[in-house]
């Protein structure tokens, strides 16, 4: 993407100007989607996105400048402009060894999808519309994406780091809408692998489209959600979103060191049950959050924060892993070269143990049991949450029974982590997850085993 006598230059430009830290990160994204609505192809895209992002360091100052012009002369440009920013001040020339990062890849890509035809992918979308409706009369509405990118970057530093990857990303989601007597409810399932076309050679379009559609269908005889404190089991994948907001920002460092995070100065501390161990996990090979190195050009790590209860450490970018005299924990992430790097999440999830789903359901008198968890919102100060139960049910003498609509899961992430006291020996992941945190978005993954919180979590339904 850049020859490194033309990187060298760039940084020395910057060095030149008193930076105790220049960064080059160079990227190039290719991205296609498209989008049925109504049993109608309402958009079909494609674009293209290049640029370099240049970081500045001088003392505690950062200078940030990004430009679409990857010519020497534009970027020797932009890192003047970050560090005019950052107050630098200096001469001289700094001749920066670099030493190539040599990372292994996690996703091996056997059918590229910029090379897959366009009439191909919307055929996915057709026979997805098609096999949701034919679930029953009940489903008015269904609607239907497809989505891949191609993405390149190249990330340099006057550390010396030199690093390149490239991280192929396929998505297939699909929502469809039943009416009833109750109203219309929604049902949805979607499918994101770090891998290429080969995707649908595992995942049948198919089974995504009936699966959502049943979900709706499902819904329309649910019963309101009831109210109050009560014991929940959250299954497989699905309830991984809790442990991504209520517990995982709170342990990014940016977060921590501005004292906004409830797990500050507490490493070391029993912070949730000893059933609990929490990783974050770059190299998980084809999930939605892998990669080979990070967005500073660290390569990716797996991480271990929580174990058997035990916070052990939190997850770390390069800017401030320098501050502590540590090393990246390979966590620093920007949506692209128009943004800077900041502390993030990359596939976060809860260890199995050794319960089976059936023991912990049966051992479970009465509560709730949620499948799939929504959208929420967090405190990370506080770790005070609410989500939404997007598939739920009641459980009555150790038995999943009766389907609920309508309800919202309200809880503190410490006061669940202590409360955990069953873990199951059926983990999986969740489905793909975009993350925002100031205002840029990142890929996410996360997954737990089926678990049992005993007590603190609310139940906020509408049920009389």
């Amino acid at each position: 993407m850049l020859e490194e006598s033309t990187i060298q230059r760039v940084l020395a430009a910057a060095a030149s100007r008193g930076a105790d830290f220049a960064e080059i990160f160079a990227e190039e994204k290719r991205s296609s989607s498209a989008l049925l609505d109504d049993g109608r192809i309402e958009e079909l895209t494609s674009g293209r996105d290049r640029g370099a992002g240049i970081r500045v360091v001088v003392g505690e100052s950062t200078g940030f400048a990004h430009t679409s012009d990857l010519s020497e002369a534009g970027l020797i440009a932009a890192a003047e402009t970050a560090a005019s920013a950052a107050r630098g001040s200096g001469t001289g020339t700094t001749i920066v060894d670099l030493d190539r990062v040599n990372a292994p890849r996690p996703n091996l890509v056997r059918i590229m999808p910029g090379d897959v035809p366009k009439a191909k992918k919307v055929e996915l979308l057709l026979m997805a519309n098609e096999m949701a409706r034919a679930e029953g009369a009940a489903i008015t509405q269904v609607s239907a994406r497809y989505a891949d990118s191609h993405r390149r970057i190249l990330v340099a530093n006057t550390d010396g780091t030199l690093g390149t990857d490239e991280q192929v990303k396929t998505l297939f989601s699909i929502s469809a809408v039943a009416s009833g007597d109750t109203g219309m409810q929604t049902g949805r399932e979607s499918i994101g692998r770090s891998v290429g076309f080969e995707l649908f050679d595992t995942y049948e379009v198919g089974d995504l489209a009936r699966t959502a559609a049943q979900r709706a269908i499902t819904k329309l005889a649910a019963r309101p959600a009831p109210s109050g404190e009560m014991t929940v089991v959250i299954g497989p994948g699905g309830g991984g979103v809790m442990f991504h907001e209520a517990c995982g920002h709170g342990l990014e460092a940016d977060l921590v060191g501005k004292g906004a995070s409830v797990f500050a100065g507490r490493l070391g501390e029993q912070v949730a049950s000893s059933l609990v161990t929490l990783v974050d996990d770059g190299t998980m090979g084809g999930e939605w959050g892998c990669f080979a190195i990070d967005d500073e050009g660290r390569p990716a790590q797996r991480n271990v924060l929580i174990q058997d209860g035990i916070l052990v450490d939190y997850m770390w970018d390069g800017l401030r892993a320098r501050a502590e005299g540590r090393a990246s924990s390979g966590n620093g992430r920007r949506q692209s070269y128009q943004h800077l790097p900041m502390v993030r999440m990359t596939n976060t999830y809860l260890l199995g143990g050794t319960s089976t789903p059936d023991q912990i359901l049966s051992d479970t008198e009465s509560g709730v049991y949620i499948s799939h968890l929504g959208g929420g919102q967090v405190n990370t100060a506080t770790g005070d949450f609410v989500f939404g139960m997007t598939e739920a049910y009641l459980i009555e003498d150790g038995r999943i029974t009766e389907p609920l609509r309508e309800g919202n899961l309200i809880g503190n992430g410490p006061g669940v982590l202590t409360s955990i006291d069953a873990v199951g020996n059926d983990f999986a992941m969740g489905g793909p997850g975009t993350c925002g945190k100031d205002g840029q978005g990142v890929p996410v993954g996360d997954g737990v085993p089926t678990l049992r919180v005993a007590s603190g979590l609310t139940i906020g339904g509408t049920a009389a």
